[in-house]
């Protein structure tokens, strides 16, 4: 490219570990057009968002270094620019929004203030300058009613709202270049459209460069004019878009494309990484006459679980001027789940999934409706039934490090719960099955001595998929249990759920805001709208043949790939 307004030459950072240090990123080059869209896609630890930390000057100092290369910026080189002059640069020329919206807001500022102070240290704005420019901002990246999303705090906004709140202090300088560092994440399928149509648009309107990092290549596909692919710490593809996505020439690239869930067949086993790299991967397809037949058996028997009209209602105190407000967070829902079905649970946030999972598990008690369980309501159970019921009816997390105790080997961490059920003899009997769980999800049995810090994402999720199937439960509630994870790895803990449900005849409700993901999994979806059921039904006939205009909204922002 001619004059690229980012240009990084063999760059190479290096990790410390122990008294050694370990090359992360190995001798990487790519520009930056003005103007333009690039797309970085790769796993976790492939070296992508170590790359961009770089460009901003933020690598840890003390356990990281730039080993060889360059990153030349407005003729200058970053790699060796002085940390007070990176202070002028960052926030105003090169600017970055990072994945989790509330962990980089300020709990304790208003929006308003946080967007106002970039603009306070960057500019010669005065503060009624900076504000009406605020609220400019806040309008730009189509917050409704600016004024009182400036005096808002980070905690009384939604998680999409958030993300736009942190879009505007990126783009409040006016920067040359955004990093969006996994910018959509953890947002719904309708809310991530959003936000990608938002950056496109102010990406025209200010002619700013986008560097977009994800691990999902449908969704870079939605947004940038070049990708580049990268894999263990090197950059193993580049090129555009629809050439990366048409005509992939690295078996890794291969891999990201095919691990995700399919919409148009129904596979019997999704494809990882390794089948790729390996060569051996064979497709399978579930046909809709097998299909058919395995519903027949399962809707012949008497459900397993029956929710009844059921209803949540929470309510706000009153306070001294105000009166006590009321929300319905599941309104009138009823539905019945067979033993050995997958129903599939999808909405956006707040529209009260993972509420009705909790008030299906007591964990919540429900205000109105009844839910039977084997044919006996369960919501009118004493303490030590509901403990005994907890045996029966078990959840996957979404965040399978913060439900592990950091202190506690895993080994005990899945021993634990047999212990509270009293199941087996002894300590002996329960580290036997121990040994044979973690086998059983894919984990070697010397790991049962290791802690919840010596894993990765991938591995804490099969850990937690161990500790609840260690009880025998006959329905589980996978409540996102795997959106915090790569695509291949997500691919590996979807097989595995399927494998576990085949052979020891589990019973899933999977709560989820990634479509496809649910399609993959489920013999029937319950569609949520703001607490009541939408729509409900197989979940094939639903993605071909939509009946309402909210579950067409959400098929319809599902990324899908050029």
């Amino acid at each position: 490219m001619s004059n690229p307004l980012l240009n990084v030459k063999n760059l190479s950072i290096s990790f410390k570990s122990d008294k050694t240090f370990n090359e992360v990123v190995k001798n990487s080059s790519f520009s930056l057009d003005k103007n333009e869209i690039l797309g970085v896609v790769g796993e976790s630890g492939s070296g992508k968002s170590v790359t961009s930390l770089a460009l901003l000057g933020l690598l840890p100092k003390k356990i990281s270094k730039i080993a060889s290369g360059e990153i030349l910026f407005a003729d200058k080189d970053l790699v060796k620019m002085p940390e007070a002059e990176f202070k002028g640069l960052r926030g105003k020329e090169i600017s970055m929004i990072f994945q989790e919206p509330m962990s980089s807001l300020n709990p304790s500022m208003t929006c308003g203030l946080q967007i106002m102070e970039v603009l306070l240290r960057h500019t010669s704005l005065s503060k009624t300058e900076a504000k009406a420019e605020t609220l400019s901002l806040i309008e730009k990246v189509k917050l409704p009613e600016p004024e009182r999303i400036f005096n808002s705090y980070p905690h009384q906004i939604s998680g999409g709202q958030k993300q736009r709140v942190v879009i505007a202090i990126a783009i409040a300088c006016k920067p040359k270049i955004l990093i969006a560092d996994e910018p959509t994440t953890a947002l719904d399928v309708t809310v991530q459209k959003e936000i990608i149509a938002l950056l496109k648009i102010l990406q025209q309107e200010t002619g700013m460069s986008i560097l977009f990092i994800s691990h999902d290549l449908s969704l870079v596909s939605e947004i940038a004019d070049r990708v580049i692919v990268m894999y263990k710490g090197a950059i193993v593809e580049q090129g555009s878009t629809s050439d990366i996505f048409k005509n992939p020439q690295h078996d890794y690239t291969k891999a990201l494309l095919n691990s995700k869930p399919p919409l148009d067949k129904r596979l019997k086993k999704l494809p990882v990484i390794q089948d790729f790299m390996n060569n051996s991967f064979k497709e399978e397809v579930i046909t809709p006459d097998e299909r058919k037949k395995q519903h027949a058996k399962l809707y012949e028997q008497a459900p397993l679980l029956e929710v009844i009209n059921v209803e949540k209602e929470y309510f706000s105190n009153a306070g001294m001027f105000t009166e006590k407000t009321s929300l319905k967070a599941v309104n009138d829902v009823s539905f019945k789940v067979y033993e050995g079905e997958t129903l599939g649970l999808v909405g956006e946030s707040g529209c009260g999934k993972s509420t009705l999972g909790n008030t299906i598990l007591q964990l919540d008690k429900a205000t109105a409706g009844s839910i039977l369980y084997r044919g006996t309501n369960i919501t009118h159970l004493n303490a030590s039934e509901v403990r005994k019921l907890r045996k029966e009816i078990q959840i996957i997390f979404q965040d399978p490090y913060s439900s592990l105790n950091p202190r506690i080997s895993v080994g005990k961490a899945i021993m634990e719960p047999m212990k509270v059920h009293g199941l087996y003899k002894n300590d002996a009997e329960r580290k036997e099955k121990t040994m044979e769980l973690l086998d059983r999800v894919g984990l070697d049995a010397s790991y049962f001595y290791r802690y919840p810090h010596e894993f990765s994402g991938g591995q804490r999720q099969r850990i937690g998929i161990a500790r609840t199937i260690g009880l025998q439960p006959k329905l589980i509630i996978c409540d996102e249990s795997v959106s915090a994870l790569d695509i291949s790895v997500q691919a590996q803990v979807l097989n595995l759920l399927n494998e576990l449900k085949e052979n020891f005849g589990f019973t899933y409700i999977f709560i989820s805001h990634d479509l496809s993901v649910v399609k993959f999994m489920s013999d029937q979806l319950l569609v949520m709208n703001q607490g009541k059921i939408e729509e409900i039904g197989d979940a094939d006939i639903i993605y071909d043949q939509p009946k309402t205009a909210y579950t067409k909204k959400l098929i319809e922002a599902i990324p899908k790939g050029k």
